[in-house]
Parts: C-alpha cells; sequence; structure tokens
C-alpha cells in the first residue's frame, strides 16, 4: 500500500461513495455512513473533557466509527475487554470517561444522529503517538495495560497485508472473536479498514450462523482456536459451498488434529499467528501433518535464544528496537524458525520444588477420563502455602465414573495417574470438573474465569413463581445475604449489580419463554432503587413476540428497583 495506512479516514473518504465499509443484519453500510457516524463521535468526544476514553461496542463497525472519531479528536482510548462491574471500577482509575455500551452507572457518551456538529480542527496524530492502549490477555495472572503508538499498529497491518493480502484478495471479514481485544482489533477493524475490505458488524456465536454466512461470498474468517477445536461435522458445510479465501486463529496453539479437521470442513486449513499484547504478532504457521508445525517469523521480525531458552524478538511491532523476551520457551530450527515448548510463568514454586503446571496436564490429558485440563495455583489464604486447583472437562468415560461412583473416585483415579509421574507435593489439592471450559470473549481461559469457579457461594437467588400466563409471568426473588456477586459491590451495604439484573432477566425470560438466540440491546433501561439482600423483590417479565423482546420490572410493594427492554435477533427455537 503505497498510502499512509493509518491515515484511515481519508483512506476510506477517498473510496467511492457505493464502497461498502460493512454489512449489518444483511443490510450495507456505505462510504458515507460511516464517515457520518464517524463524524458524530468526533462531535461528541471535541466536546468532552479529558483524554483517555474508555471504549466498549458490540457493533464492529460502530467501534471502528467511534475507534476514529476518538483517534481524529485526538483522544486516547482504552480497550475494554468487558463491562464488567471489576473491569470497570479497574478502569476508572485511569480514564476520564467511558464510550458506548457500558452499563448506565458508568455516564457512557454516546454518539446520536444528531451529533454532527461543527469541526474543531486537531493536529493529526504523529506515527510516534500512544492512541491506544490494550491489556494483557489474563490467562496467567492480572491484565496489564500496554499502551500501543499509531507506528506500531501500522506496521502491524502493512505486515499482514503483504503477508496474506493476496490471499485474501476482496473477501468480506467474518469473525468470532471480539475486536475488543488485540488480535481482533487488528484482523477484523484495522486491517480491513485499511485495504477496503467490507467486515461483518455482528460477531459469529456459532458454527450454524458461519456457514449460512458464508454462503454470501468471498469470505475471511478470524477466529479463535476454541472456537475451531468445536466445529461440528453434522453441519453441512459442503453443501453450502463456503468460499473462504482464509481461516486465521490466534490466542493460544490449535492442536494439529484440530487444524486438520477444520481445513477438511472448511476448505482452509488456519493459518495460526503467534504473538502477545506487549509485541505484537511474532510468527506464523500451518499444521497440515500430525506433527506440530514450527513457527515462521513474520516479515521484519527478528527471533533469537535468550537466557533460560526464551524466546526474544525484534520488530517494529515494539515500541523501540530493542530486544523483548518473552516468558514463552522455545527451540530454534536451522532454517530460522522455531518450535514453542511452553511458558517459564507456568513454573510454581511450593514448598522449594518447582514444579511444571504444562508437565501436570500434559499427564492427565494422557487419561481416557480426561479430554481438556488446566492447572493453576491458587491461595485460598495468603498466609497459607500456596496450592494446585486443577480443572477437568471429561471424557464419556470420566462422565460415567462421575455419574456412578461420585467425585472422590474420579479425584482418587487422577491422582493416582499422577503417581510416579509427579512430584507428591504436585498433586491438586482442588479439583473441578466442567462441562467446558470457560472463555471470554476472545475464547481465552482466562485465570480468573478458572478461579472464580472455585467459588461455592450461590449465584442466583431464591425464586417462587407467583403469576404464570402465556407471555408473562411474575417471580418472587430473595437473594442470599451471601450472593457471589456482592463481592465488592459494597462491604458495608451489598447491592445487587445491575449486570446481574440483567443476566437473571434474560436466563428466567429463556427459561419461561421462546426468545430468539441472540442479544442485540437494552433499551429504556432504567436502576432507580437498590435490591438489598434478604429482601422479597417481584420480577416481572413480558415477552412481545412481535417485537422479539422482553420487557422486564424488578419491584416491591412499594418501590419499582429496575425496568427495562431487553432486545434480541435471529430466529427462535422451540
Amino acid at each position: 500500500m503505497s498510502e499512509p495506512v493509518f491515515d484511515l479516514l481519508r483512506l476510506t473518504a477517498s473510496r467511492p461513495a457505493e464502497h461498502v465499509v460493512g454489512w449489518r443484519d444483511g443490510a450495507p453500510i456505505t462510504r458515507d455512513a460511516f464517515l457520518g457516524r464517524v463524524a458524530a463521535w468526533r462531535s461528541v468526544l471535541n466536546k468532552a473533557s479529558g483524554r483517555k476514553f474508555a471504549l466498549y461496542l458490540e457493533d464492529s463497525i460502530e467501534f471502528a466509527a467511534a475507534l476514529l472519531g476518538a483517534w481524529d479528536a485526538s483522544k486516547v482510548i482504552w480497550l475494554a475487554a468487558d463491562t464488567l462491574l471489576a473491569s470497570c471500577v479497574a478502569l476508572c482509575k485511569s480514564v476520564d470517561g467511558f464510550l458506548g455500551d457500558f452499563p448506565p452507572a458508568w455516564s457512557p457518551l454516546k454518539a446520536t444522529v444528531d451529533d454532527v456538529g461543527a469541526d474543531i480542527d486537531h493536529p493529526a496524530p504523529v506515527e510516534g503517538a500512544v492512541v491506544l492502549v490494550v491489556h494483557t490477555s489474563g490467562t496467567s495472572g492480572e491484565a496489564q495495560p500496554i499502551d500501543k503508538r499509531l507506528s506500531q499498529l501500522a506496521s502491524e497491518v502493512a505486515t499482514l497485508e503483504s503477508l496474506f493480502g493476496v490471499r485474501l484478495g476482496e473477501s468480506t471479514i467474518l469473525a468470532t472473536v471480539s475486536h475488543q481485544h488485540i488480535y481482533g482489533l487488528l484482523f477484523k477493524i484495522l486491517w480491513p479498514l485499511a485495504t477496503g475490505r467490507a467486515i461483518h458488524a455482528q460477531m459469529i456465536h456459532f458454527p450454524e450462523d458461519l456457514a449460512r454466512m458464508a454462503g454470501d461470498g468471498a469470505c475471511t474468517l478470524i477466529a479463535s482456536p476454541a472456537f475451531l477445536k468445536r466445529l461440528p461435522q453434522h453441519v453441512q458445510w459442503a453443501g453450502n459451498a463456503p468460499p473462504l479465501r482464509a481461516v486465521f486463529s490466534s490466542g493460544g496453539p490449535l492442536p494439529p488434529a484440530s487444524a486438520q479437521l477444520a481445513g477438511m470442513l472448511l476448505g482452509q486449513v488456519p493459518i495460526e499467528v503467534y504473538g502477545s499484547s506487549e509485541t505484537g504478532g511474532i510468527a506464523w504457521r500451518q499444521n497440515t501433518s500430525n506433527a506440530e508445525a514450527p513457527w515462521h517469523p513474520l516479515p521484519g521480525v527478528a527471533c533469537r535464544m535468550a537466557v533460560h531458552g526464551l524466546l526474544a524478538v525484534r520488530s517494529s511491532h515494539l515500541p523501540d528496537g530493542e530486544w523483548f523476551c518473552l516468558a514463552d520457551r522455545a527451540a530454534m530450527q536451522n532454517d530460522g524458525s522455531f518450535l514453542l515448548q511452553g511458558r517459564a510463568d507456568r513454573i510454581a514454586k511450593i514448598e522449594e520444588k518447582r514444579i511444571s503446571l504444562d508437565a501436570i496436564e500434559h499427564v492427565l490429558q494422557a487419561s481416557d477420563l480426561v479430554t481438556d485440563v488446566r492447572v493453576v495455583v491458587c491461595e485460598d489464604d495468603p498466609r497459607e502455602r500456596q496450592r494446585l486447583a486443577a480443572f477437568v472437562v471429561l471424557s464419556e468415560r470420566g462422565k460415567c465414573l462421575l455419574r456412578d461412583q461420585g467425585k472422590l473416585a474420579v479425584n482418587g483415579r487422577l491422582r493416582d495417574v499422577l503417581l510416579g509421574a509427579v512430584e507428591p507435593v504436585a498433586l491438586p489439592r482442588r479439583w473441578r470438573y466442567l462441562d467446558r471450559m470457560p472463555l471470554n470473549a476472545q475464547g481465552k481461559t482466562t485465570h480468573a474465569l478458572l478461579l472464580a469457579t472455585l467459588d461455592e457461594r450461590p449465584r442466583v437467588p431464591a425464586v417462587r413463581e407467583v403469576v404464570r400466563e402465556a407471555q408473562r409471568v411474575e417471580l418472587e426473588l430473595i437473594v442470599p445475604p451471601e450472593l457471589y456477586y456482592f463481592d465488592g459491590h459494597f462491604p458495608e451495604a451489598p447491592i445487587l449489580p445491575g449486570v446481574v439484573q440483567l443476566d437473571w432477566a434474560i436466563g428466567k425470560g429463556r427459561e419461561y419463554f421462546a426468545l430468539p438466540p441472540h442479544f442485540r440491546a437494552v433499551h429504556a433501561l432504567k436502576f432507580q432503587h437498590v435490591i438489598q439482600a434478604g429482601k422479597p423483590v417481584t420480577l416481572e417479565l413480558t415477552h412481545d413476540i412481535d417485537r422479539g423482546c422482553l420487557h422486564f420490572r424488578y419491584f416491591s410493594r412499594d418501590t419499582q428497583h429496575a425496568s427495562g427492554r431487553i432486545l434480541f435477533a435471529g430466529e427462535t427455537h422451540g
């Protein structure tokens, strides 16, 4: 690309009026419509005080407009992985405001059709300016903020286009990952905008949706290992003839067998991209055989071995020209490629012994009782020594054993598997058996998500059905004082968070009514009076079939607590 990669507004404006920036619900979003949304966000932010703003929007096209509008208004965007209470509390310590789909309590700025005021001149961001703050994934601990300069983002996009651009051609971009993480941001927002490829506003959640959408024309899929490992073989992929130009995967290694099965079902063996929030993209590979394929450094990325067998990289994707040492162990090959050999930060020190969490997982994974496993360090009491917890997805044989003989029997069998293979001190002291690993929006199983499953406090209220009609129900709820969601909200006077109230309304709505499968938005949302522990409250749910929405209302004898209208999309089932 001869034009500056990140003068994205100029690039978009220079394209024909009929140019399609993306698709939303089957309708095209043209150049002018998109630029209008950019202008609306720019206008809102020109009037806003402060320079740093957290951004969260589920709609990829609207997110892109808000991002460009913010940059054009000389703002720095903090990329929020979610809108959970803990995340918002952490963000509010660093940002001046919130944009988009955050809960009303955080007074998020929104851009309406009327927000197109007079332009205010701002100096264009320089290549070395920090324009974005992302966070590490949190798979091995608390997520940390990482500054991203415009020059780094521009370099990454240029690298991707030089290596894969011909393969993609003019394909439309589909994604099963969120743009609220650096992988999704680069692959489904910045790269397509810079090259004129259309994007889809909605993220794909189910393989069936992918099979349907892929039949609309040439497309490229941006996916996670979790999604690709769970592709169902019963879906008629071949019958839909999805004209996929390429399939990308990032966020963790894809097992060779899963890569080959995805290639057979989708017609394209996934291209895996290895990198991190700190380093940007590092290398890529395609697993076309049963053996682990080596990783090939991306153009302009240099790799070498550092101390203790760790991988070090240097590239323009980094903020400077220095070598950056990762926590990944690697073995370099003669041709400059390398094999990854696990993470150094997955070595735990327990009772003065160095324990490899990867080794424990490898032994357990070989058991015919197990299909997936993660082992992490947990500290129930900071005064006590560290202990290991194992989170296991059982095979059918394992599930039968759990059903017939109970948890203690399964614990014992898996401990027997480990005896003789690992130090006795390395035996997990806590075991959790899950239907599947918990995943965040990026398709990753984080340390925090796993530890949350260890908490056995109640997460739902006591419920009594009061009124039940065809499309209306009233339920009496009593929130237990020890509810998990009261943590930090607040110690002196526990208050039920608004996001939990929404989750309960949606859950009970699906239990009683045939709601469309996909959550779309919440309208007319009001939180008027707090819901406290131990006091009865009524949840009224009314299903509006024609509009595909669910009206909810929390109230008690003399008080209205909360209300709103939850919109859904897609065909109903059942």
